[in-house]
């Protein structure tokens, strides 16, 4: 009988695998035998460890997503522009050092399963979360704070799945780290003008 510790070593062997053929190959390229193959594991130890294949998918977009992970603690309220200017940068990092993520991001705006919804909401959730209190630890309106972390995040997961497959925007090539240093101090700017 496995244990739980030969469960635990089984799901990061297919959670590596997932990864491994969709950087090699896409998401085209990605099934339940292909990723049981690569992992060196029996097919059915998906269905049994995860329920699906898009399951795994999600558990892997769960691990690695920024916004499923934030930390819900904010500073002190003298610290709130530096901690708000960081998370941003933050998002930039992540897309940047991660292109599967900015992959799995794609393939998540055409997939409307339970794991996909799952992983929206808990993203909506921690994002209320930091409004609110960014807006109370800083007396700006609610709705100010929304608009802001509305703009910002959503230009940067667009941009990254843009400068993934095309390069230039406004004027702006994404694929370099000038023009990403460059929407960092825009997005610093913002930031000193609102918090």
């Amino acid at each position: 009988m496995k244990t739980g510790k030969d469960r635990g070593a089984t799901e990061k062997r297919l959670l590596a695998a997932l990864g491994e053929i969709i950087k090699e190959s896409g998401l085209e390229f990605l099934g339940v035998n292909a990723v049981a193959q690569r992992a060196g594991v029996s097919k059915m130890l998906i269905y049994r460890y995860f329920g699906s294949l898009e399951e795994l998918i999600g558990r892997y977009i769960m691990q690695r997503d920024y916004w499923v992970n934030i930390p819900d603690e904010l500073p002190a309220q003298d610290e709130l522009n530096a901690f708000v200017k960081n998370m941003f940068r933050e998002q930039i990092r992540r897309f940047r050092e991660d292109k599967l993520l900015i992959r799995l991001y794609r393939w998540e705006l055409s997939a409307g399963s339970p794991v996909v919804e799952q992983i929206r909401r808990k993203r909506e959730e921690n994002g209320l979360k930091l409004i609110e209190s960014i807006s109370r630890n800083s007396g700006i309106p609610y709705s100010q704070i929304q608009f802001l972390a509305t703009m910002l995040s959503s230009s940067i997961s667009y941009l990254a799945m843009f400068g993934d497959v095309a390069s230039v925007y406004n004027g702006y090539d994404f694929k370099t780290d000038e023009s990403w240093r460059q929407l960092e101090e825009g997005i610093n700017l913002l930031v000193d003008k609102w918090i």
